[in-house]
């Protein structure tokens, strides 16, 4: 069994008081998981303080206790170790208790606003058709190797994080591709991994909740590549005009991809359909089945990505004509009448922006709706700019809920509101019930019509208050479609 000494390598400690050859049977932020033999490290959250809850660990049995405050008294029989940081010694010792397992593998993080989850769903799905094990660390989804476990944030803690990547070690899993948040950059959730690869997506408006400004936003995204080692790969999308300030001072080796200008990897649409894209790629062609400019530049990133990390580029296009998107990414479904229903997760201004213009690219003179939502306790200056976008992008506006959580929903359609002209205002509808708003959509759309259902995409829930209910929009997309063949 590990011992404390082992543990606590290179994570800022100050002080001990207590042995250090002791064994640690598990480690833990969350003094409800404390069991005989753990580890508890007292973090200062945003909601509560860990350092509130050493009592509670000690009395469960912890045999060490990891803090930061200088009002902390140890307890005798407990070892107790202060630290600069708690929350950057959580992430370091966390790494160490697992056996540092993000250097037994290639791992691959993406951050940027959105791209994220298609990207290493993609890469995932990728480099497994190329015959490797592969891990995932996504929104969606983790999987080890195959075997899928649900997930809760786009970037675990570091104990979860740390733990499922030594089960990939121990499964023979060879790569791991991960999303990492700017709000996980800032809670150093990833302090301490090894990191063979940096993805840099895009960067627009979302999270200012958190954040409170957009260049805190933008610091809290740099911080990843600033952490990346010499012996790693930057990847930037230099279209995006923060691309080349999130690698300033990075020590990784930077290499970029555009859509638009050159670079050192690039990609041009050439045709495109409901049905999927062809591409030009390096200057060769590669059809996918993903549709948008916003998938070419999530396919350029996995191309790029591939061939930095030894893949053959011919191998590598090849495996992408195989590929689907990430579940509730533009899915269509068809009905009745030639009605396209598309089930997309866009929750920003800029996602919508881009699934809109794709789907009148797609389908130029067809009628297109467009519901969508906000969710709650979220960042709700985003709200009005939706309105602005759905009002330019779609022919048809329906305005209902998404996971309103502690708001009223009506409080949240009324900001979105004022988002609206006039005349934008006047062919907006506004119905609270979202699968009433779904049915409405769907039944008068007009034959032929396109009706994009934006906002939840993959989440087969929708959280009211602190209820969290089943809520899947293809299953309730279905039962309209049936409706109408009925009639």
């Amino acid at each position: 069994m590990i011992t404390l000494k082992d543990i606590i390598q290179d994570s800022g400690v100050v002080k001990v008081s207590g042995p250090l050859g002791i064994p640690v049977s598990s480690i833990t932020g969350d003094s409800r998981k404390v069991v005989p033999g753990s580890l508890f490290v007292a973090v200062k959250g945003f909601s509560s303080d860990g350092h509130l809850f050493i009592g509670k660990a000690v009395e469960a049995g912890a045999s060490a206790v990891v803090y930061e405050s200088d009002e902390v008294v140890p307890v005798q029989g407990v070892t107790f170790v202060k630290v600069e940081r708690s929350r950057h010694a959580l992430a370091i010792m966390a790494s160490n208790f697992y056996g540092n397992p993000s250097e037994k593998l290639v791992l691959v993080g993406i951050t940027g606003t959105n791209g994220k989850t298609t990207t290493v769903t993609l890469l995932y799905n990728l480099f497994k058709g190329l015959g490797y094990e592969c891990g995932l660390l996504s929104t969606i989804a983790n999987y080890v190797g195959g075997k899928r476990t649900e997930t809760t944030n786009t970037t675990s803690d570091p104990v979860t994080i740390n733990s499922l990547l030594a089960r990939m070690v121990e499964a023979g899993c060879q790569y791991c591709f991960m999303e990492v948040s700017s709000i996980g950059m800032e809670q150093e959730r990833v302090a301490g991994l090894r990191f063979k690869a940096g993805i840099f997506s895009n960067l627009t408006h979302d999270h200012l909740d958190y954040h409170k400004t957009f260049a805190e936003y933008l610091r809290c995204k740099k911080l990843f590549f600033d952490s990346l080692g010499k012996d790693a790969f930057a990847i930037v999308n230099t279209d995006d005009r923060n691309g080349l300030v999130m690698v300033q001072n990075t020590a990784a080796q930077v290499v970029t991809y555009s859509c638009r200008a050159m670079a050192d990897h690039t990609c041009r649409i050439l045709e495109q359909s409901f049905d999927g894209m062809l591409l030009n790629i390096d200057g060769r062609e590669a059809w996918t089945r993903l549709i948008g400019a916003h998938n070419a530049y999530n396919i350029l990133a996995i191309y790029t990505t591939a061939v930095c990390l030894g893949a053959d580029p011919t191998e590598t296009l090849i495996g992408i004509s195989t590929l689907a998107s990430a579940p509730g990414r533009l899915e269509n479904l068809s009905g009745p009448g030639g009605i396209s229903v598309i089930i997309d997760y866009a929750h920003t201004p800029d996602a919508l922006e881009n699934v809109l213009g794709t789907l009148r690219a797609i389908s130029p003179g067809k009628q297109l709706t467009c519901l969508f939502g906000c969710g709650g306790d979220r960042d709700a200056t985003k709200r009005p700019e939706m309105a602005a976008i759905a009002e330019k992008g779609a022919d048809r506006i329906i305005v209902t809920s998404d996971n309103s959580r502690t708001e009223r929903t009506e409080d949240i359609m009324d900001d979105i509101r004022k988002g609206f002209s006039p005349r934008g205002l006047a062919r907006a509808l506004f119905i609270a019930d979202r699968k009433e708003a779904i049915r409405t959509a769907i039944m008068t759309a007009a034959p032929g019509g396109t009706v994009l259902l934006a906002g939840k995409g993959h989440e087969d829930y929708q959280i009211i208050g602190t209820e969290k209910r089943h809520f899947d929009e293809k299953e309730i997309v279905k039962d309209v479609f049936n409706q109408i063949q009925n009639l």
